[in-house]
């Protein structure tokens, strides 16, 4: 079992394609025996980890009221990741299939930026702020 005080736990409309996306994005990786799938073909749960943080996600089930942003029609929740470059994390996303929603910049003592990945989640890669030229 993961250990952490708080765990996202995302709904997918396609969860195993949301796992690939969280791989070669952010370097996700599942949890040794922490992946289900159902008898009727949906992904039941898997835990990752991503740095030190722990990550939940599965397909829609609906009928227990797990939806995705895609159902919902929007997100209600977004996640701040903190990563060695947001830019670099920004630019992989975006060619992932991630929908730009702010660019990266220096703001606030950070450089950060705003996507909805590819099922409606809300996601900030923040790092260092850098030096203006």
């Amino acid at each position: 079992m993961t250990e952490s005080t708080i765990i996202p736990y995302l709904a997918a409309s396609d969860a195993r394609a949301a796992l690939e996306f969280y791989k070669s994005v952010f370097g996700a990786v599942v949890v040794d025996g922490e992946y289900y799938e159902m008898d009727d073909g949906r992904l039941g749960h898997v835990s990752m980890k991503i740095g030190d943080a722990s990550l939940f996600l599965s397909d829609e089930f609906v009928e227990l009221g797990a939806v995705s942003p895609t159902t919902a029609g929007a997100s209600t929740v977004a996640v701040v990741i903190h990563v060695a470059d947001a830019d670099d994390t920004y630019d992989r996303a975006v060619e992932a299939g991630a929908t730009p929603q702010r660019p990266v910049q220096n703001q606030n003592g950070a450089r950060s930026g705003w996507f909805l990945d590819p099922w409606g989640h809300r996601w900030s890669p923040t790092s260092p702020e850098k030096p203006e030229n």
